[in-house]
Order: C-alpha cells, then structure tokens, then sequence
C-alpha cells in the first residue's frame, strides 16, 4: 500500500501561497483500490480521506486524515491497516504535523513529522516494536508531507495552464526530499459512481523515486470544479499496477 500512495498522492502545485478555497472541514472522500493480479483487477481495500477541525491552545488547524484498509477476504492474503495524517494551516495548508502509522502483512512501523517552516528542519521520529530513533532533516522552503500534498494540488489553477504544461514539487517522505514533476493533459469526461464528472487529467513522474519513472502510466483525474476532488487514478508501480475509484464524496465545501 505504500508504493500505491506514493504513486497516488505525488500530485502537487508549486503555488505553495495559494489560498485554501477548495477543501473544508468535515469532507470524506471513500474510494475502492484495485490491484492487478494475474491480469485481473480485484477490489483489495478501502481508502477514505477525511477532514475535520483540531483546536491548539494556539490555532485551529486543519486536520487530513488517509486511511486504507483491506477488506475482510483479503486479510488472510494480505491484511492492511495504515493511517496517514497531517495537521495543516486551514488557509494554506501548510504542514506542521504529520502522522504515518502501517501495518503491512504483519509489517508495522510508526513515523511523525514535526515541521519548522522558519529554521527549513523536520524533526522526525520513528518507531519500529521497542526501537526509537529520532533525527532531524534539512527540508527545502516549500516542501509538504505526502498527505498535505494530496490535498494542496486541490488549490492549483489547472484553467490558466496550457495541455502540455510542467509543475515541478517537493515531498518528503521516509526522512528523504524527492522531487516530482506533473504534467497537465487537458479535460476529460469520466462516468463514476457520483455521477458523470467532466476532470482535470494530470500525470505525475520523478527520476528520483523507484515507485514512478516519469511516463504517463501514474494519472490523477480531478473534478473540474471549485472542489477539484480526485474521482479517479491509475498507477503502475515495480511490483504490479492498479486503480483507485470514487464510492461516494460527502460535505465537499463547494
């Protein structure tokens, strides 16, 4: 599941000032993922992506939550548990805390992301059983947690870019910056369970990362709307490929 949500959620605007007008607390978002298996898709998880208000002694901050969950067939094969958060600015969607908590086959391991936008430093601690390890990193102006991203592509301009036309953006994720690239590819008119959407296509590469390679085999349809929700993607990771289809969208701001 973690090459799915790299290959999925490496989607973002290098507009880091743009203003939040698309994304409100109290959206969930439910999706089905598919994987190829043998040449056939199969439905193995839920994803959901909600939103909701958490009050500090400071601020009100906008609270992303990405969970997958395998359905009850396949958790003999492969059971999947992951929770991916992150605590941002509700104007901006700025991170200042993330949140990634999987458990993979058996596989478990806990991450936090405590974000100084002023010193350019994350503060990350990681958590395998017993085993602790803390470090900081370097981080460049303008570089996001993955959940954060997925969110922060919602707010870009996609009517004032030409088809053909390249962002270049900056996530870090497992402690390291990678650098991706979207590419815009015009609109296109999807049928989804909410109903025919017409959608900002958009593909997504990086030389930098094992899970994309720069092609058009990693898309994203967004809502071509004030809302820009993502109804559709497809990805094609090292180990297979698959799809990622809207259930149902509820409490969407626009």
């Amino acid at each position: 599941m973690k090459h799915i949500l790299i290959a999925l959620l490496f989607f973002a605007t290098a507009t880091l000032k743009a203003q939040n007008n698309a994304v409100a607390a109290g959206e969930k978002l439910v999706y089905t993922a598919s994987y190829n298996m043998s040449g056939v898709l199969n439905d193995i998880a839920q994803v959901t992506l909600e939103t909701s208000n958490v009050k500090t002694s400071k601020a009100t901050l906008l609270h992303l939550k990405c969970k997958a969950v395998t359905y009850s067939k396949w958790d003999n094969f492969f059971k999947i548990r992951d929770l991916y958060e992150s605590y941002v600015n509700p104007k901006t969607l700025t991170p200042y805390l993330y949140k990634r908590d999987i458990n993979e086959g058996g596989y478990s391991k806990n991450m936090k992301y405590t974000f100084s936008h002023k010193t350019k430093t994350v503060k990350t601690v990681q958590t395998k059983g017993d085993w602790v390890e803390e470090k900081t990193v370097n981080i460049n102006s303008g570089t996001y947690d993955i959940v954060a991203t997925l969110y922060k592509i919602r707010l870009f301009d996609f009517e004032s870019m030409q088809v053909g036309a390249k962002k270049s953006f900056t996530v870090i994720f497992d402690r390291k910056e990678i650098n991706a690239q979207i590419t815009y590819l015009g609109k296109e008119t999807l049928s989804t369970a909410i109903g025919s959407k017409t959608c900002y296509k958009i593909a997504v590469g990086s030389s930098e990362s094992n899970v994309i390679k720069g092609n058009k085999d990693n898309m994203l349809w967004l809502t071509a709307d004030a809302n820009k929700i993502m109804v559709y993607g497809k990805f094609k990771i090292p180990v297979g490929n698959g799809e990622l289809k809207i259930k149902s969208a509820t409490g969407v701001k626009n």
